[in-house]
C-alpha cells in the first residue's frame, strides 16, 4: 500500500520536480521523531485543556436548562430513563445513561456533571495534538493541541453538561485512527477501533454521522489503495447500519427540534469567517513527509458538516453550531500546521540578526492573541455566557412568591426551570400540571386540558409566571392560549423580572399585589 509521502512525490515527479521514490513512512520530520514527540504532542494540550476546564467548573453554582435536563434525566432510574427514549430525546439516550452511572457513583453535583466533558476535550485536545504531529511534526502538533483548546467554543462546550465535548473526542479518535489507516500498515484492530469510534460518536448524537461524511471525501482525495478504500467503506457502513434504529426513532420526535430557524446573522459571518481561515490556512503547503493530506484531511472535516446541515435547510432549518463542534477538530489542525510552518519559515532563513525582529514580531503576534482570547476565556466561566441561568430563576421565584401562590410556566417546556431546583418552588401550587415528567415519560411533563387549567387559575389570588423574554413567539396550543386569556382577563400585573435569558411576573387579583418596596 502507498503512504500518503509515497503519492505527495509522485505528484511532484510527475511535475519534474522530483525523482519517485517513496517516503518513509515514520513520523513527520519536524524536528523530533519517536515517542518523545508523541508524548509532548498528546500531554502539552491534553493537560492545557484540563487545566482550561477545571478552572472555574462551577460557573458561580450556576446551569442552563439544556444541562438542567441532563441533570433531571440524569437521576431517574433507568427503566423511567428507557420510557422518556420512546417519546423524546432518543438522540441523547446513550449519554442520558452514561451520566446516570456516573450520578450512581458520585454525587458530586455540578462537578460530576460537567466534568466528562472537560477530560473530553482533554483527550480531544491531545488526538489533535498526535494527529498533527503524525502529519507535521512536533511543532505542528503542540500547536494544532493548543489552538483546539483555546478555541472559544471548545472552551465553552469543555464546560457543559450536555454531549457535544464526548462526540467531539470521539471524532477526534476516529480521525486520528483514519490517519493512521491511511499512513502506515492498517490491520483489523485498527479498523475496528474506527468503527467503533464512529459508531459511538453517532449514538451520543447521530448527527456526528457528518463527520463520516467528511473522513469518505478524505478517503476518496488521497487515492490510496482499493484494500483501505474498502476497509473505510466497510468501517463507514457498520456504523451506518448500526445507526438505523437510532435515525428511525429521533425521526418519530423530529418536532423537538422545531425551534430551530436559519442560521442569524452573526451565525453567517462566524460560518463564512470559518471557511475562508480554513481555505487560507489550506493553501499554505504544512512541512513534514504527507503534506498532500493535512488539507485533504482537514478541510472537508471543517467546512462538510456544517455545510449539510446549510442545505438541509432547504426541506428543515438543522443548523446549530454545537450539533457539529467536532469541526474545530479540523480547523485546528490547519490553523495549527500553518501557525508551524510560519514559525519555521521566519526562523529559518538568514542570520541570527535578521531572523530576530521576524522572531519578536511572531512572538508579540501570539501573545495579542492570546491576550484577545482572556476576555472571551473568563467570560466563559460566568452565568452570562449561556443562554439562561435556572439558578437566578429559581432565586427569583423565591423572592415574589409566597406559600400557596400559583405557578405557571408560559410556554410548558420552560418548566425545565425547576427540575433541577424543586425545593425553591416548595409551597407552589403548578396550576397546568397534569402528571409530572416522570409520571408521563416526558421531559416536560403534561399538561391538563384547557378548561381545567382555567379553572385551577381562577381559583387562585396570586399567580408567578415563568416565560421567556419579550419577542419570542407565542405559542399557539389551546394551553397556552387559555393561559394568556386568564392572566390577561382576570388578574394585574404586580412585578416583572427580566432574569438571564427569562422573566419572571407576578400577576394577582385587585388588592392582592405586594406593596410596593421601599429603596
Amino acid at each position: 500500500m502507498e503512504g500518503e509521502g509515497t503519492i505527495e512525490i509522485r505528484e511532484q515527479a510527475a511535475a519534474g520536480e522530483v525523482p519517485v521514490v517513496a517516503a518513509p513512512r515514520g513520523p513527520a520530520a519536524n524536528p523530533v521523531r519517536g515517542t518523545a514527540g508523541r508524548v509532548q504532542c498528546l500531554l502539552v494540550p491534553a493537560a492545557s485543556a484540563l487545566a482550561l476546564g477545571l478552572w472555574g467548573i462551577t460557573r458561580q453554582g450556576t446551569m442552563w436548562r439544556d444541562e438542567s435536563v441532563t441533570y433531571q434525566v440524569a437521576h431517574r432510574s433507568p427503566s423511567e430513563i428507557w420510557a422518556l427514549l420512546g417519546n423524546a430525546d432518543a438522540v441523547h439516550g446513550l449519554y442520558y445513561f452514561l451520566m446516570h452511572a456516573l450520578f450512581s457513583v458520585w454525587e458530586g453535583g455540578l462537578v460530576t456533571l460537567r466534568l466528562p466533558s472537560v477530560l473530553a476535550v482533554s483527550a480531544a485536545a491531545g488526538l489533535v495534538g498526535l494527529t498533527a504531529y503524525r502529519l507535521a511534526g512536533r511543532r505542528a502538533g503542540v500547536l494544532s493541541g493548543l489552538v483546539f483548546t483555546l478555541t472559544p467554543e471548545v472552551q465553552m462546550y469543555a464546560q457543559e453538561g450536555r454531549s457535544y465535548a464526548m462526540v467531539c473526542a470521539l471524532v477526534a479518535l476516529a480521525t486520528h485512527l483514519l490517519v493512521r489507516s491511511l499512513t502506515g500498515p492498517a490491520g483489523r484492530r485498527l479498523w475496528a477501533g474506527y468503527t467503533l469510534a464512529v459508531l459511538l460518536a453517532c449514538w451520543l448524537h447521530e448527527f456526528a454521522v457528518l463527520a463520516l461524511v467528511a473522513h469518505g471525501v478524505t478517503v476518496f482525495l488521497s487515492r490510496t489503495d482499493r484494500h483501505v478504500r474498502r476497509a473505510w467503506a466497510l468501517a463507514a457502513g457498520t456504523a451506518a447500519v448500526c445507526l438505523v434504529p437510532l435515525a428511525v426513532l429521533s425521526a418519530g420526535q423530529s418536532g423537538q427540534v422545531s425551534w430551530i430557524g436559519g442560521p442569524e446573522p452573526r451565525e453567517w459571518f462566524e460560518i463564512a469567517g470559518v471557511a475562508l481561515v480554513a481555505v487560507l490556512c489550506a493553501r499554505y503547503r504544512a512541512a513534514g513527509t504527507r503534506p498532500a493530506l493535512l488539507p485533504r484531511l482537514a478541510l472537508p472535516l471543517t467546512l462538510a458538516p456544517t455545510a449539510l446541515l446549510l442545505l438541509a435547510a432547504v426541506h428543515e432549518p438543522m443548523y446549530v453550531d454545537r450539533y457539529v463542534l467536532f469541526t474545530d477538530v479540523g480547523l485546528a489542525l490547519l490553523i495549527g500546521t500553518s501557525l508551524s510552518a510560519l514559525v519555521t519559515a521566519v526562523s529559518r532563513r538568514g542570520p541570527l540578526r535578521a531572523r530576530l525582529p521576524r522572531i519578536t514580531a511572531v512572538g508579540a503576534a501570539a501573545l495579542v492573541a492570546v491576550l484577545a482570547l482572556t476576555p472571551v476565556t473568563l467570560q466563559m466561566r460566568t452565568p452570562d455566557s449561556r443562554k439562561d441561568d435556572v439558578t437566578a430563576v429559581a432565586e427569583e421565584v423565591r423572592r415574589v412568591s409566597a406559600p400557596g401562590d400559583g405557578v405557571v410556566f408560559a410556554p410548558s417546556r420552560r418548566r425545565e426551570w425547576r427540575l433541577s431546583y424543586p425545593d425553591e418552588y416548595g409551597g407552589l401550587l403548578d396550576l397546568a400540571l397534569g402528571r409530572t415528567p416522570r409520571a408521563s415519560a416526558s421531559l416536560q411533563g403534561e399538561e391538563l386540558p384547557p378548561a381545567r387549567i382555567r379553572a385551577r387559575m381562577l381559583s387562585m389570588d396570586r399567580i408567578v409566571v415563568l416565560s421567556d423574554p419579550p419577542g419570542q413567539p407565542e405559542d399557539a396550543v389551546p394551553q397556552e392560549a387559555v393561559k394568556r386569556e386568564v392572566l390577561r382577563t382576570h388578574f394585574l400585573e404586580c412585578s416583572r423580572t427580566r432574569v438571564k435569558g427569562a422573566q419572571v411576573t407576578l400577576y394577582a387579583r385587585s388588592g392582592k399585589c405586594p406593596p410596593p418596596q421601599g429603596n
